[in-house]
């Protein structure tokens, strides 16, 4: 079985679903499991619907409004009967999104979170799968929560292997087009929790490793895995093959092709990962597979915005030692501060993290008991793999360096632009 992967910008509109329609016409479709994930800025506009619902806002209704209006429109673009039964099935799944906002006793934000931004994947790929069996595509349409169960770890669940693992095998059968949601799962009492932002490319994964999948292929708007993002770098190059380590070192720095968590299961079990242009699906895209010969031989630039550079010394100049730096991990750990990069010295400690869940304003008042605080907020993180002083020089040029670390084979500047 092939597991392909469609992100939100390749069906972020009615032109976009029958592309896709078109690839899978083209690649072939037979014995293949499609995960799509909301279309377009969907989770985005949803987010802003979770705002209004916990600050009780007057805008909540036109919120929800505006994200039903936008999905509203591509099924008119998609389909000439208004009386089609996707309408009727697109609605129910607003009406349900309205009834949990209405009904709703808890107040733990990450729960309510899960629960509304799903409706973004299982809208989308409703219509998606309508669409297809209205081009002649017989698929079969499954809730993916019925299948990857996670604990309760709302926003960045972990997978239950064992159970997800049976409930696949058992369900799915070959020969057969599925299409089903990414980045969703279910806790053990079946309220929906969600894999990490831009987790659809794990549930790829999750799905050809408990299948023995032959391959999986992340189909994305630009030709490959390119060795620098073209929205920041000129001049970028295409990887035609890298291998599993080569990817699993790339997605950890933050290159956004690939999820971090996508490769290690397809590594487990060797099997090629693709990544392909939904614009031109017969090209051959970049592989990734099992071979230390499948390394690039020139830099590849990675580059996260929005970090935080955080420096801490001790207030009586005593040695920052491991229990000091434990301790500090284990409040980053628990308020799910994100750390890429260290650095310390006999008194300073340094880290560059990520706040996604902001609540970097938590840990600095604890910090602030023990530690002399200075950080700086909307810095870049520039991650240079196979680096050389060509490459380091195109990234500092015009910019205020705050720190520089280097390996082997890394290069890591955090920088204010």
């Amino acid at each position: 079985m092939k597991i392909f992967k469609f992100g939100g910008a390749s069906v972020k509109d009615a032109n976009g679903v029958k592309n896709v329609t078109s690839v899978l016409e083209q690649v072939g479709y037979e014995n293949t499991l499609v995960i799509v994930s909301a279309m377009g800025k969907t989770t985005n506009a949803l987010e802003v619907v979770i705002k209004n619902y916990i600050e009780k806002s007057n805008e909540l209704n036109a919120s929800v409004q505006e994200v039903r209006k936008y999905h509203n429109q591509i099924l008119l673009d998609l389909f000439e009967d208004e009386d089609h039964e996707v309408f009727f099935a697109v609605n129910a799944h607003f009406d349900d999104l309205e009834y949990f906002l209405r009904s709703n006793k808890s107040p733990n934000y990450n729960f309510v979170y899960d629960q509304v931004v799903s409706y973004g994947e299982i809208i989308s790929t409703t219509i998606v799968s309508y669409y297809f069996n209205y081009k002649g595509l017989s698929n079969t349409w499954l809730d993916v929560r019925n299948f990857i169960k996670t604990d309760t770890n709302y926003r960045d669940a972990n997978v239950n292997w064992e159970q997800t693992q049976v409930l696949i095998t058992k369900k799915i059968e070959k020969g057969t087009l599925y299409i089903t949601q990414g980045f969703l799962g279910s806790d053990p009492n079946n309220f929906t929790t969600t894999l990490g932002r831009e987790g659809s490319d794990y549930t790829a994964a999750i799905f050809a490793y408990c299948l023995g999948a032959d391959s999986v292929t992340i189909w994305k708007d630009v030709p490959g895995v390119l060795n620098a993002d073209p929205r920041y770098f000129e001049n970028a190059v295409l990887l035609n093959q890298i291998s599993y380590r080569e990817a699993i070192e790339l997605a950890f720095y933050g290159a956004s092709v690939i999820h971090p968590k996508t490769l290690q299961p397809l590594q487990q079990k060797e099997i090629p990962l693709f990544v392909k242009s939904f614009i031109n699906p017969l090209l051959p895209g970049t592989s990734v597979s099992k071979g230390s010969d499948l390394e690039p031989h020139l830099p590849c630039y990675i580059i996260k915005k929005n970090q935080l550079l955080l420096s801490l010394s001790s207030l009586d100049f005593s040695f920052i030692m491991e229990e000091h730096i434990s301790e500090i991990f284990a409040l980053f750990h628990q308020h799910k501060l994100k750390v890429n990069l260290i650095q310390n010295s006999a008194i300073s400690f340094s880290v560059c993290i990520e706040d996604k869940f902001n609540n970097f304003n938590d840990v600095k008042s604890i910090l602030a008991k023990k530690f002399k605080i200075t950080f700086n907020e909307n810095v870049s993180l520039y991650t240079i793999r196979h680096f050389n002083e060509d490459a380091a020089q195109i990234v500092e040029t015009n910019k205020t360096v705050l720190l520089k670390q280097i390996s082997r084979e890394t290069l890591q500047i955090v920088a204010k632009e």
